[in-house]
């Protein structure tokens, strides 16, 4: 009778605790790192712009580059309660006196954050 009673209540607490690890509901957080950039600070870049005057406007850049001292790059990402991620990039183009030439951008349709 112990035997059995003991078997019942190890087979219960192995289920209790089995339970207890697969639940479902587990919090996943939203994830942004970078800066967000619109296409209304894009349009205030004018060329000729000191590359001072580009970091004061878009920020500092999150990917300087290390070969190529003549751009920039702005990375955004964002990802919803572990989903996919949304990536945003710009890339800013400096001349050989250091003023801003042009940019390449792929910017998100909609700002997920907001």
């Amino acid at each position: 009778m112990f035997r059995h009673f003991f078997a019942s209540a190890t087979l219960f607490f192995t289920l209790v605790i089995a339970a207890g690890c697969s639940f479902p509901g587990v919090y996943k957080i939203n994830v942004q790192q970078g800066s967000i950039i619109d296409h209304e600070t894009l349009e205030q870049l004018k060329p000729g712009m000191t590359r001072r005057q580009v970091h004061y406007l878009l920020g500092t850049p999150s990917t300087p580059s290390t070969f190529d001292h003549q751009e920039d790059a702005y990375v955004y990402t964002f990802q919803k309660a572990g989903g996919d991620i949304k990536r945003q990039i710009i890339t800013v183009y400096y001349g050989p006196d250091d003023t801003y030439t042009h940019h390449a951008s792929a910017l998100l349709n909609e700002t997920p954050a907001y």
